[in-house]
């Protein structure tokens, strides 16, 4: 066992805790943007639905994703990984798994975006094991575990279209199907700001996200040889700072105030989009894939309320749009001296070919994660006779409704209720 190996396995352990600790940003960015009588609910479905993901991953989404005797859609092998080594890796194949778990936990939380406030818990329990057998893994497969797409020489480093693209399509099957929340729209169609509970939440939110994105695309380097990751991480860097400036500075001119909830997201967006080229890009190019993602996700935030979809998360402008601009962003920026997949981009001589592969990746992995999630909603919405809580106890809030005690319970139960509450 020689030192590259053990060193390249810590870096990925280390890539692995990270991305889980971006769960911990996730619940606050969702509890932050959401109200306080859900802030509970969400807290703790977060946890119990990545409990829940990391088993099936266990059982057979690694299989799927990495397994041999692949035919179109997945693997076939590796199923109820038992911690043994594979052969032909220069790491640990037990810190490559649980890092590959913790990408799959992700997906599935960006996925949730479009269930807040308003889905039934069973829901978030059923679709945790579906989307983890039937979406992620399949569209994981096709790009990073040697399927069609990685034959075409689809680029995609870390997931703009692996994780985001994945997780947004889900969130818009689940928030149409579900419909807006009560009071989100009027009946003459004009729009109602539900606006979430702490702001303080949301950037701490943001900020622990920046920090575990580290993990996120600097971790898939897989290796510290020759400390590539450094260069990864300062792309990641420069894109996020880029998309915060750009998104405040927009909303700051179009709606005459610098919009803070824009800003965040605008971060989020830089992320979500130099996700799939970061080790395929220089810093220049880095910089221009932020801008244009906090633009773009300033303007798709409101589009997207105009189509009367209630996306309390901006799952699908944040990861979605920002996912497929990241994911063509390759097809323009990649360099022949860091296109280690695929071709360079259109602007370093290599024609349109690689951001066809790129524009074929979005169309088909897009269609495919909605189309399946859609499916797998609209039967568990027949099964369970509705995907929805009541009208009534979505008012009360889910984390009474769903779980029998409040987030907050200073704030909702008077004195006397909250002894009598803990002492049950």
């Amino acid at each position: 066992m020689d030192e590259l190996y053990l060193l390249n396995s810590v870096w990925i352990m280390l890539g692995a805790i990270l991305v889980i600790l971006m769960q911990g940003g996730f619940i606050l960015l969702e509890a932050g943007s959401t109200r306080m009588k859900n802030a509970g609910h969400i807290a703790g479905k977060t946890i119990f639905t990545f409990g829940l993901a990391s088993l099936v991953f266990w059982a057979v989404g690694f299989g799927f994703i990495f397994g041999d005797h692949a035919n179109f859609f997945v693997g076939l092998s590796h199923f109820f990984y038992s911690g043994y080594e594979m052969e032909g890796m220069n790491y640990s194949t037990a810190a490559f798994f649980l890092f590959q778990l913790a990408f799959a936990g992700i997906a599935l939380t960006i996925a949730f975006g479009g269930f807040a406030e308003r889905a039934k818990f069973s829901v978030y329990l059923i679709f945790s094991i579906l989307f983890s057998v039937f979406v992620y893994p399949v569209v994981a497969h096709w790009i990073w575990g040697g399927g069609w797409l990685a034959e075409h020489g689809k680029q995609d480093f870390a997931g703009s279209t692996v994780v985001h693209l994945t997780g947004a399509m889900a969130s818009l099957a689940a928030t149409i199907l579900l419909k807006p929340r009560i009071g989100k729209f009027n009946k003459d169609g004009s729009i109602n700001n539900l606006y979430g509970h702490s702001q303080v939440f949301t950037a701490l939110g943001v900020l622990v996200l920046w920090f575990g994105w580290f993990g996120f695309n600097a971790g898939s380097t897989l290796s510290v040889d020759e400390g590539f990751f450094g260069f990864v991480a300062l792309n990641t860097n420069l894109a996020a700072g880029a998309g915060a400036v750009s998104a405040l500075l927009i909303s700051w001119v179009m709606i005459g105030k610098s919009d803070v909830p824009t800003m965040l997201n605008g971060a989020l967006a830089g992320l979500v989009a130099i996700t799939a080229s970061c080790a395929f890009v220089e810093t220049w190019a880095a910089v221009v894939i932020g801008l244009v993602a906090g633009v773009l996700v300033f303007y798709s935030a409101r589009f997207v309320e105009k189509l009367k979809i209630d996306d309390p998360i901006y799952a699908l402008s944040v990861h979605g749009v920002a996912g497929v601009w990241g994911t063509l962003s390759t097809g323009l920026f990649a360099t022949p001296e860091l296109a280690t997949v695929g071709l360079p981009g259109l602007f370093y001589g290599g024609g349109f070919t690689q951001l066809g592969v790129q524009a074929l990746g979005v169309a088909v992995c897009g269609a495919y994660a909605f189309a399946v999630s859609f499916a797998i909603l609209f039967i568990i919405k027949k099964v369970l006779r509705g995907l929805r809580v009541s009208e009534e106890e979505e008012l009360i809030g889910l984390d009474m409704s769903e779980h029998g005690s409040y987030g907050y319970p200073e704030a909702f139960l008077s004195k006397d209720q909250q002894l009598i509450h803990s002492e049950k």
